[in-house]
């Protein structure tokens, strides 16, 4: 039995953390935001997009989740990630053009980089190799 090397178990320590902690920030805001939370929506309605768009944006990020918590699957993965990226990059982009202070912008510039560093930080057999 192979014993991984100390960087390998500090990368799988830092995946597995900051991975948990994306994967709580956005299961909690999906069920606030399929729960049709009023703080949730005034947030929504304020940025400028239509209330339906909570339900497709909460059941995308429970999808996301689980595609990204489960073994196997790395294409999926790859697309969770991805769509999580642009997600909270645009909303990001969406709280920074409607002039939003920095408080209301935090929460997901927080989830943006919690994607980024789970990402970066996902161990070799949750990556996709290619092989030439």
């Amino acid at each position: 039995m192979n014993t991984p090397q100390p960087s390998q178990k500090r990368t799988k320590i830092i995946y597995w953390i900051f991975t948990l902690w994306m994967a709580l920030g956005m299961v909690s805001t999906a069920i606030v935001q399929l729960m049709k939370n009023k703080d949730e929506l005034a947030n929504f309605t304020h940025l400028g997009y239509p209330s339906y768009l909570m339900t497709i944006i909460g059941v995308c990020k429970i999808l996301g989740v689980i595609a990204i918590l489960i073994p196997k699957r790395l294409i999926l993965k790859e697309w969770a990630y991805a769509g999580f990226f642009f997600m909270m990059s645009g909303a990001v982009i969406s709280h920074l053009i409607v002039g939003d202070t920095a408080g209301r912008t935090f929460p997901a510039v927080l989830l943006w980089v919690l994607v980024i560093i789970s990402w970066y930080f996902r161990p070799a057999e949750r990556k996709i190799t290619i092989v030439d």
